[in-house]
């Protein structure tokens, strides 16, 4: 017999991220030779360790097709964070214990860079405790900036909503900019990767030209340059719009917006960089 997959879907939900639920179970389902079941884990990998899996063999091939338009986390999504087998065994041989329950040899596992890190963590595990299971990790990210990864399926969902939020952001602006506000700053995600800032460029086109400033979390932010560069473009257009990236770094490295915190992956908590970016202007 086959062995069965368990899917799960992990983090931030994506619009698209069904999409790939659809993908993975449609593939799969084309495949009944290789691939027994497939058991969708409620709320992530917390459906793993609870025991709480939805038997997707039951829906019809029409309500698996439709997830290619849902939006959210069809099956529940979690931000937990495994630790690692030698600080957590426990936590490690009850995942075990589930998936050798049910048949499970196929781990997929969709979702960012920490989900990534969990499925990797799951096929160590797998050698080390002798049960073997391919964990799989599907992208989803609308960072984009998963190594070895071509492109990050959210990452053109978030595209579009920050190209066109600062285009509309940018008209409201330029139709008061003579007796009001003059720069409008918009904030974005994206911790060490600009692609979601660098879309924000996307608002200003050949045939309607909007003033930008771009701040990457890439480049290092330099006061001085950065407000001569807003003052010229106010001045030549009467407005200009700030998209700044959350992950912005001061020269010496320190993020702009740090918060002093850590987040449950270990991230460092930022503060919201916009309203520092605001107060220099």
């Amino acid at each position: 017999m086959p062995k069965n997959a368990f899917y799960a879907q992990s983090g931030g939900v994506t619009a698209v991220i069904n999409a790939s639920a659809c993908g993975v179970i449609e593939t799969a389902r084309n495949h009944p030779d290789k691939i027994g079941k497939i058991y969708a884990g409620r709320n992530g990998i917390i459906g793993a360790l609870s025991e709480d899996l939805i038997d997707t063999s039951l829906e019809s091939d029409a309500a698996i097709a439709a997830l290619r338009h849902t939006p959210a986390g069809a099956f529940g999504s979690c931000r937990y964070k495994l630790k690692g087998l030698d600080k957590n065994k426990v936590e490690y041989e009850r995942l075990m214990e589930v998936f050798k329950a049910h048949n499970i040899g196929y781990f997929f596992y969709n979702g960012g860079g920490d989900s990534a890190d969990t499925c990797h963590k799951v096929s160590q595990l797998s050698e080390t405790m002798g049960f073997p299971i391919q964990a799989i990790h599907v992208p989803k990210t609308v960072d984009n900036d998963l190594p070895i990864t071509d492109n990050c399926p959210g990452f053109g969902s978030v595209a579009k909503y920050i190209a066109v939020s600062t285009r509309e952001a940018s008209f409201d602006v330029a139709s008061m900019a003579k007796t009001s506000t003059k720069v409008f700053v918009i904030e974005v995600m994206g911790r060490h990767a600009g692609w979601i800032a660098a879309a924000g460029g996307l608002a200003s086109s050949a045939d309607m030209e909007i003033p930008i400033v771009i701040l990457f979390p890439e480049v290092p932010f330099a006061e001085d340059r950065f407000l001569d560069l807003v003052k010229a473009k106010v001045n030549r257009h009467g407005y200009c719009t700030v998209v700044v990236s959350e992950g912005v770094r001061n020269p010496d490295g320190k993020f702009l917006a740090e918060a002093g915190g850590k987040d449950a992956f270990g991230h460092s908590q930022l503060g919201g960089v916009g309203p520092i970016i605001a107060s220099l202007i």
